[in-house]
């Protein structure tokens, strides 16, 4: 299994237009960058590649990275900034498979997988499988969960990726607070690689209109507002589920400068084979 990340950054990505703060103008001067959020995830035993959420940047990353177009995607919500690259993805794989949770969003009404549909009506060769979270299935040679995880208002899925042949396994937490269920924590344990939602220190809760939340014994945040993990979070949860490697995505440019680069905080192009 060899995985590239794509995308590490948050909705903005760093360095973000416009801003010329410390850590922006660090990554510049570095050449470094985080776009948005995507994981492409190779089997070289099929030669198939599947690609975890369809960042708005997928032109761009499939330009600057030597990996194949995807075979399959997956798609974890329906955030702008993991969903609209399908529309670019759909131009060059006309056939592409796109699963997505079948599971009905109470605040929406319809699953990830109905609200991909309806949105990308237009492309009328596109494939939308619903899957049922929890329970496996077969994806590019790969076993393949959708694993539920705490990303309010919407809903929001982990993907966790093992391969029967060599018992590799890649826990992917998707957009997530530190509250994720048990049983997808069960899902998630005991990963070769785990790739997690840290899109800030914790001391930068302070300036979230709602806080931090979640915090240790310590009083440390492990969530940042509501919506996504601290870097401590993140990196207690890696603790938690014993991961073998661990690398923080969906970073912000929220981070100093002297910090936002230093492991295990991940950058664009990173690879892995597991």
């Amino acid at each position: 299994m060899e995985v590239t990340l794509l995308g590490t950054g948050d909705t903005t990505g760093t360095p973000t237009v416009g801003c010329d703060c410390d850590t922006c103008t660090a990554a510049r001067e570095r050449g470094v960058e985080r776009s948005r959020f995507s994981v492409h995830v190779r089997n070289e035993r099929t030669d198939e590649s599947l690609l975890i959420d369809l960042s708005p940047d997928f032109r761009a990353q499939f330009l600057a990275r030597d990996v194949a177009l995807p075979d399959a995607a997956i798609v974890t919500h329906i955030h702008f900034d993991h969903l609209d690259g399908l529309g670019n993805a759909f131009r060059l794989v006309r056939d592409l498979p796109v699963a997505a949770a079948n599971e009905t969003d109470p605040e929406t009404g319809e699953s990830v997988a109905d609200t991909v549909r309806r949105k990308y009506d237009y492309l009328d060769a596109l494939s939308i499988t619903g899957q049922e979270p929890l329970e496996p299935f077969e994806c590019c040679g790969f076993d393949v969960t959708l694993v539920p995880v705490d990303h309010p208002p919407l809903v929001c899925y982990g993907v966790v990726i093992t391969d029967p042949e060599t018992d590799a396994k890649l826990s992917i937490t998707g957009d997530t607070n530190y509250a994720i269920p048990e049983a997808s924590r069960e899902h998630l344990a005991d990963p070769d690689l785990l790739i997690a939602d840290a899109i800030a220190p914790a001391s930068f809760c302070e300036h979230h209109p709602l806080g931090g939340d979640h915090h240790d014994e310590a009083g440390t945040p492990r969530t940042f507002g509501t919506k996504h993990m601290t870097r401590e979070g993140a990196l207690a949860l890696a603790d938690e589920l014993g991961a073998a490697e661990t690398r923080l995505v969906h970073v912000s440019h929220f981070f100093p400068a002297d910090e936002a680069f230093a492991a295990p905080l991940a950058v664009d192009g990173e690879r892995y084979v597991l």
